[in-house]
């Protein structure tokens, strides 16, 4: 084999990728490298799934815990950060699992970063008092009109990313749908041996696990992991706030919504992102897709059979 091996593991959330990675960087003499837009936050620990300690001690595991709640994140910064991560692995001899349901991040990783139009601060200001004032879901509603793609991909309280995708529109009057499809730029030379893992479930049985996980969440204690990050004085407007669960339980602890209504929120809202997780990644090259629903031991063994001999 060619080059230093990196394995790469998508899919929807719920279908075990993290398990699967420690358990694969443990029989390759492997390490972790994490391409969740969310697990990268300090304190963000249960609504993210992050993976517990005593995993992250099993196995080397970067980019957790980089970052305060309040500090945006981006597709860019994450190739910047990862690639550093991946060198030093590689210098190592190690093999890098990278792993996250983050699909941009991942597509940015491997094949570059579509290049997009310089925007004026001075919009992206306007813009975001505009999300201040009006709310995100009424900018999301107006990028849905004119970027029904981009929409599609982005949850309706994604402030940053609605914010995004509607500044590229209005300074470049082209959606940014048309810009990501455009032939990336930055396009990753073969330095590396890239082999890509799918985890896969049927429609039914992921819609009962998410529900199953978000309940889990609640009993565990994410309502406290909320009012304490709240408590503790990160913003409701922070960008970690604005993803799935974290802003439903935001509301419910200001008094928006009952805990009942607002978990409800949660897994209708999970369901659709997991929808447009399978929708992206199954448009991606190269993916060899494994059943999730395997008992872990006869899932790992699988994979290591489609392994190229190292």
């Amino acid at each position: 084999m060619d080059g230093p091996l990196v394995l790469s593991i998508v899919g929807t959330t719920a279908t075990g990728k993290s398990e699967l990675a420690v358990a694969l960087a443990q029989r390759l003499d492997g390490e972790i490298v994490n391409a969740d837009a969310l697990q990268v936050y300090r304190g963000f620990d249960i609504g993210t799934a992050k993976p517990s300690l005593d995993e992250r001690r099993s196995v080397p595991h970067h980019l957790f815990d980089i970052l305060d709640p309040s500090e945006a994140y981006s597709a860019g910064e994450f190739v910047r950060r990862a690639e550093v991560v991946l060198e030093e692995i590689h210098r190592r001899n190690r093999a890098a699992i990278v792993v996250g349901g983050s699909g941009l991040y991942q597509r940015a990783l491997f094949s570059g970063l579509a290049e997009l139009p310089p925007v004026d601060l001075g919009l992206r200001r306007a813009l975001r008092e505009e999300a201040r004032q009006r709310g995100t879901p009424t900018l999301h509603a107006e990028l849905a009109a004119q970027d029904p793609i981009a929409a599609a991909r982005l949850a309706p309280g994604d402030s940053q990313r609605v914010v995004r995708a509607l500044e590229v529109l209005r300074s470049s009057g082209r959606p940014l749908s048309e810009w990501l499809r455009a032939r990336p730029v930055g396009e990753r030379k073969a330095r590396r041996h890239l082999v890509r893992i799918g985890l896969t479930l049927p429609r039914t049985l992921l819609y009962d696990r998410l529900a199953s996980r978000v309940e889990a969440m609640i009993e565990r204690g994410w309502v406290k992991e909320v009012a304490d990050l709240l408590a503790g004085g990160v913003p409701a407007e922070a960008p970690a706030f604005q993803a799935i669960g974290y802003r439903q339980l935001v509301g419910y602890l200001r008094g928006e919504s009952t805990l009942a209504a607002a978990v409800s929120d949660i897994v209708a809202s999970t369901r659709r992102y997991a929808k447009r997780q399978e929708t992206w990644f199954r448009k991606e090259e190269g993916v060899r897709w494994f059943e999730a629903s395997a008992a872990q031991p006869l899932l790992v063994e699988a994979v290591l059979c489609d392994l190229p001999a190292r």
